[in-house]
């Protein structure tokens, strides 16, 4: 049946190149309707219980997305006049920026202070050029005095002043709007190094961070995809050796990429940094099936024709490649248990490019095959032959030795997985080289955190936020915040109340604390309030109704296990301490550091999945339990050695590597899959004794599994030039797994099987 759908690919050729053509054009139009989402929530689920709880803080209070600047004059004093002036003109052009709603600095501080029986409210700085030295050393002293300041737009050694200009997205196309918004920052920018060059100046904030993954995105299209297809074209010709060949495999990896990029454009997915990197994963993996194919076909060329040998070469490879295609599949589908959309994603659109891959490859190529000229055959005496022939005889000579060498190290690997930890910090995705990596380093180290943790504190009735006792509450809890080694600002209104009863006592510093009735608290938010310019209201800080209030802890580059635990400690206080106000604490950092144990668990769910499928797939391919077990021992041996080394020398584990061991258990089974069928018909249809049959498999499959591991080996480290570090890693670790498992297919599958095999006649 396979030897007449060969023949059947031969007669129906030219309309096999046909069809193929012009799905890939209809597909590369298809391709063009493809959108892409910068956003870090494109990372979280609609119904993530993080992500909505901090989508209704931001719903009762301003939104938290923003762009901060961050000046660090080269003298390193932020107070001189040159400097204020430069603070001055950025803060009022800022609100030029497209969306901003508001926009805080030093130099538009409220600053409060009584003058008589009245209080005045204003800018803490109005004109910055008319600055006397005493007029600096007096703001100077009252910006480093203010709480509210200090390591969050100055640092305490003033040394670095930030400006932060708070945008309202539309809610629709704000992924079109955010390149915008980052490009007239940086325009600004460009601007104030011209007039103060002496003046370095970053930008950092939720909005340039999201514009990053674009950024990111299309850096790595530029320098991934030529460089793949540079590697490609080397390997394919050492591998190969005939340019018909490359040129038809190139043809078909092309074809395969092209036409699931256009399917993912008609089914509607969008591009995000992680599943960006599909067409370069596509063109790797799509390789293999067209070397195994034509690795056959040349082979068959010494006994048969060209027609013939396009057809055997199909009989030899169509089961094995399409079961190799079945099992990728099924490994990135898996990716859809997991949290995190973008994987998910790019497990779907590689299932896609794979299964057009197989389709192509044994269509398509053979089609081009038979109008391509015949290449010379594969000679028996070529180097990679010999090679293999080799090294079947070591491994048959040496297999105890082999089998308890290998099961040693891998139990030695397996001692080191507990020091793996399921740890990320979603700042440091960014390659160091980024400006948005440079810009959030700097100012984690110099000026105030980029990791914020949120509370809505509810007083549970209108204008509860005045009670006291609440307020008491509050302040205690800010107060135990700031205890904290890993906070360096913490945010509250209670700072400003306590300011204001200061002056509404002719500014005594013994009146720097709450107001003791609640009355008294209403009237002087009310006066404050009527008091602020706009654009500088309370809305940040208390909801409409003056029933809750929000606090907001600054913290500065914490993993997120420390994260966690830091908040963890936080519900503890709340729960000892003022368990009326007990809440979660919620933000962008927040959501980053729950999602990633909840896609584990997942994970661990399609891992099972697919390890029992993929096993049955073995098993019923081999027809037989024994070999279908047999041959997943050297598919799960390659994961532990790898996360085991991984514990030895990283032990952190990111959310790009969380997805690995479910891809590459797909992907590992190829060249079992390939011995195994290889060593099965020769003890089935040749009665081999089982050392014979591993020698055959070595002979027959050898040159053609170290090929393509090698070819999928180099695809893999290619994305270890990504900028991101999601792909990065990903690269890394499903790399370090093709060559272990490349390693333990040709030196413990056959101890195994000669082992277990034993040597009666199995039954064709």
């Amino acid at each position: 049946m396979i030897e007449r759908f060969g023949y059947g690919v031969i007669r129906w050729r030219y309309w096999i190149l046909l069809a193929t053509l012009v799905s890939t054009a209809l597909a590369v139009v298809a391709s063009l309707s493809l959108k892409f989402e910068a956003d870090y929530r494109v990372f979280f689920n609609e119904d993530n219980p993080q992500l909505l709880a901090f989508e209704a803080l931001q719903d009762t209070y301003a939104k938290d997305d923003n762009v901060v600047f961050v000046l660090a004059p080269r003298d390193g004093r932020v107070f001189t006049r040159e400097t204020l002036q430069a603070v001055a003109w950025l803060t009022e052009e800022a609100w030029q920026i497209p969306y901003s709603n508001r926009v805080d600095s030093i130099t538009n501080f409220q600053h409060t202070y009584a003058e008589g029986d009245d209080i005045i409210v204003e800018d803490l700085i109005s004109d910055a050029k008319d600055l006397t030295e005493a007029d600096i050393a007096r703001i100077r002293d009252i910006v480093l005095r203010e709480p509210q300041l200090v390591n969050n737009l100055i640092s305490p050694t003033a040394h670095v002043t930030g400006i932060n200009v708070t945008v309202q997205l539309p809610d629709q196309a704000s992924d079109e709007k955010t390149p915008e918004i980052v490009a007239f920052a940086r325009d600004l920018r460009r601007t104030l190094r011209a007039d103060h060059p002496d003046i370095e100046v970053y930008i950092t904030g939720l909005v340039p961070t999201n514009n990053a993954f674009l950024e990111v995105s299309q850096r790595d299209m530029m320098v991934l995809v030529p460089a793949m297809f540079g590697v490609i074209l080397l390997l394919l010709w050492l591998l190969l050796h005939f340019l018909s060949g490359v040129i038809a495999t190139i043809l078909v990896i092309v074809s395969s990429t092209m036409i699931a990029m256009g399917l993912t454009g008609i089914i509607g997915i969008s591009l995000t940094a992680v599943s960006n990197i599909a067409p370069v994963v596509i063109l790797t993996l799509a390789i293999a099936n067209s070397v195994h194919i034509l690795t056959g076909f040349r082979r068959s060329l010494h006994e048969k024709d060209k027609y013939a040998a396009i057809a055997e070469s199909l009989r030899i490879n169509l089961t094995p490649v399409f079961l190799v295609s079945l099992t990728t599949t099924i490994g990135f589908l898996t990716l859809n248990f997991g949290e995190i959309p973008p994987l998910r994603d790019l497990g779907n659109i590689v299932a896609m490019g794979v299964t057009v891959a197989f389709i192509l490859s044994v269509m398509f190529l053979p089609a081009l095959m038979a109008i391509f000229p015949a290449p010379p055959p594969l000679l028996a005496t070529a180097s990679g032959v010999r090679a293999m022939r080799g090294l079947g005889e070591f491994v048959v000579r040496r297999r105890t030795l082999l089998m308890w060498c290998t099961m040693g190290v891998t139990l030695t690997l397996i001692a080191f997985l507990p020091r793996n930890e399921l740890d990320d910090e979603y700042l440091k995705y960014y390659d160091e080289s980024m400006d948005i990596r440079i810009a959030s380093d700097f100012t984690i180290e110099n000026l105030t955190g980029l990791q914020r943790i949120n509370y809505s504190l509810n007083a549970g009735e209108e204008w509860g936020i005045c009670r006291p006792e609440f307020l008491h509450k509050v302040a205690r809890f800010a107060a135990w915040y700031r205890e904290q080694p890993e906070v360096v600002h913490v945010d509250s209104i209670v700072d400003t109340l306590k300011q204001l009863n200061q002056n509404m006592h002719g500014d005594d510093p013994a009146y720097y604390h709450l107001p003791e009735r609640r009355d008294l608290s209403a009237q002087y938010l009310l006066f404050y309030e009527m008091s602020l310019p706009y654009g500088l209201d309370l809305n940040n800080q208390i909801d409409m109704h003056k029933s809750a209030t929000r606090l907001i802890a600054t913290v500065q580059g914490l993993s997120d296990n420390e994260l966690l635990a830091l908040e963890g400690r936080a519900q503890r206080w709340l729960r000892e301490n003022a368990p009326a106000l007990q809440t979660h604490g919620v933000g962008a950092s927040m959501i980053f550091a729950n999602v990633s144990y909840r896609n584990l668990r997942s994970l661990l769910l399609g891992a099972v999945i697919a390890l029992l499928v993929i096993s049955l797939i073995l098993v019923v391919a081999s027809r037989s339990v024994k070999f279908g077990l047999i041959s997943m021992i050297p598919n799960l041996v390659p994961m532990t050695m790898a996360f085991g080394l991984w514990g030895m020398l990283v032990t952190k584990v990111n959310l790009g590597l969380s997805g690995v061991a479910i891809i590459t258990m797909g992907i590992v089974v190829d060249d079992t899959i390939h011995f195994l069928n290889k060593y099965l018909h020769a003890r089935r249809k040749q009665n081999l004794e089982s050392p014979d049959a591993v020698r055959y498999a070595f002979d027959r499959a050898g040159v053609a599994l170290w090929t393509t591991s090698l070819t999928l080996v180099a695809g893999f480290l290619v994305l270890t030039l990504s900028s991101f570090s999601l792909n990065s890693s990903m690269g890394i670790m499903t790399a370090m797994i093709i060559v272990l498992a490349l390693f333990t297919d040709f030196l413990l599958l056959p101890p195994l099987l000669m082992k277990w095999d034993g040597s009666r006649v199995l039954k064709p």
